[in-house]
């Protein structure tokens, strides 16, 4: 059995942190989320992995390399554009030949891995298995119609009167009879070659395709609330401890310093994780709150949150629910005249308090 994950895409709903960085390589908990997905496909026997990339592909290639470090062989397949998920195993159709394989959406995250899936998928050997999950507003997502046996009825992409709840999860697993329907496609509404109508065409045709409702964590990383979400997740399950240096400061809690860390004069308040190089000077750093490698937070106060490698936060007082990038510079104004002073990129999210 072979993988797919999907790590092109353009990431607007998390810009302008992915103007300059591929989506997938956001990190979560220090480590980013694509790697949580590498992870969870090595652990389930997969050694063959293609990666389908787009205009990061030099940043994704930098990070994962040929996949040994994850106990994987991998293969990039470059996508020109976006032009949807079946688009994705449509150019992978050389690297898949007949094999079977699982489809994994780079920035997603599922807790508790995909061993299950995987096995059960084996021993069933349908032509086609979704993961499905409850939601509130199914709407944002692609949306599945049981019959009351459990089988799959029907499948629509983002529709805007859903006929459930049940919203497809970003773990696909295929028989090779998905390229027959994938070759038949044609673009739908949004321009796309949908997954989700590559598994209607199955289904219409009298292929047998399988659902699992699963009651577990998942989560789109697709927007900073979602990201903060899953960094909270991750660092519930901390295992603290102590590479770095703590001067005169309070470590309270599950707290993991990583090698080269400082901590002077500063209180810690776990989960919370300060990565390799750090500096964290007279200041709080709060709960649930990732600080990236070669970071400076100096005279601060910083929660919830998840800092990106070598910014710094100097003398600002509090700093909760942020995603800050790499090399920011965050420090206070001029007290007069009384006014804030911006540098804001594009579709850029500020709240101010006056």
């Amino acid at each position: 059995m072979k993988a797919l994950v999907l790590a092109g895409g353009s990431g607007t709903r998390l810009r302008p942190i992915t103007h300059t960085s591929a989506k997938q390589l956001v990190p979560v908990a220090n480590k980013p989320v694509l790697f949580y997905g590498l992870e969870a496909i090595a652990a389930a026997g997969i050694r063959e992995l293609g990666i389908v990339v787009g205009d990061t592909q030099a940043e994704i290639e930098a990070a994962v390399g040929d996949g040994a470090k994850f106990g994987l062989q991998v293969t990039y397949l470059r996508q020109e554009a976006p032009l949807g998920l079946a688009h994705a195993v449509l150019i992978a159709r050389e690297y898949l030949g007949d094999d079977d394989f699982v489809m994994y959406l780079g920035d997603n995250f599922i807790v508790g891995g995909i061993n299950d899936i995987v096995s059960g998928f084996l021993a069933k050997k349908p032509d086609a298995q979704i993961m499905l999950t409850r939601v509130g507003d199914p709407r944002q997502f692609g949306v599945a119609e049981l019959h009351p046996d459990g089988g799959v009825k029907s499948l629509e992409e983002k529709p805007r009167a859903p006929k459930s709840d049940l919203a497809l999860v970003g773990v696909y697993l295929f028989t090779a009879a998905v390229h027959e329907a994938v070759a038949e496609l044609k673009p739908s509404w949004r321009g796309e070659l949908e997954i989700t109508d590559a598994i209607q065409w199955l289904i219409d045709r009298g292929y047998h395709v399988e659902s699992t409702t699963i009651t577990g964590y998942w989560k789109d990383t697709g927007n900073v609330a979602d990201m903060l979400e899953v960094n909270r997740l991750v660092l519930e399950s901390l295992t603290p401890a102590v590479h770095g240096e703590s001067v005169d400061s309070e470590l309270i809690g599950r707290v993991k310093l990583e090698p080269g860390a400082h901590v002077v004069r500063s209180r810690v308040v776990g989960p919370a994780v300060i990565g390799p190089g750090a500096r964290i000077v007279d200041s709080y750093v709060g709960p649930f709150t990732s600080i990236g490698a070669g970071c400076v937070i100096a005279d601060s106060e910083i929660e919830y949150s998840i800092v990106l490698p070598r910014a710094s936060i100097e003398g600002v007082g509090r700093i909760e629910s942020s995603l800050i990038g790499h090399d920011v510079e965050v420090t206070p104004a001029p007290n007069t005249p009384r006014a804030h002073r911006l540098v804001l990129g594009d579709h850029s999210k500020v709240q101010i308090s006056s």
